[in-house]
């Protein structure tokens, strides 16, 4: 009988298998330490800050930014609108 390694788990982030020594576990996938950073801004994140969305991470500041609610009555009044179209949040070339 041939030998067969074990099939580790790939990361959604660059696709290369994860070993036990490096892993980093969020929304039910395995991270490598280095890959498991938010996918807007790029801080490192950790298990107390980090929110995945659609197999990418994101900071808490920045997946509320992206995904969350959005309009008067979500940031206490006219002293919180912004005049922010959301243009940094679109694709290239849509």
């Amino acid at each position: 009988m041939p030998f067969k390694p074990a099939d580790n788990p790939k990361c959604p982030k660059c696709g290369k298998s994860v070993y036990a020594a490096e892993e980093r576990v969020a929304g039910g996938n395995k991270w490598h330490k280095q890959c498991f950073k938010c996918g807007m801004c790029g801080k490192m994140l950790d298990s107390t800050n980090c929110a995945e969305h659609e197999n990418e991470l994101y900071c808490k500041n920045c997946h509320g930014r992206k995904y969350g609610p959005k309009g008067y009555g979500f940031g206490g009044g006219a002293g919180c609108l912004s005049m922010d179209t959301g243009a940094q949040f679109q694709g290239e070339g849509k």
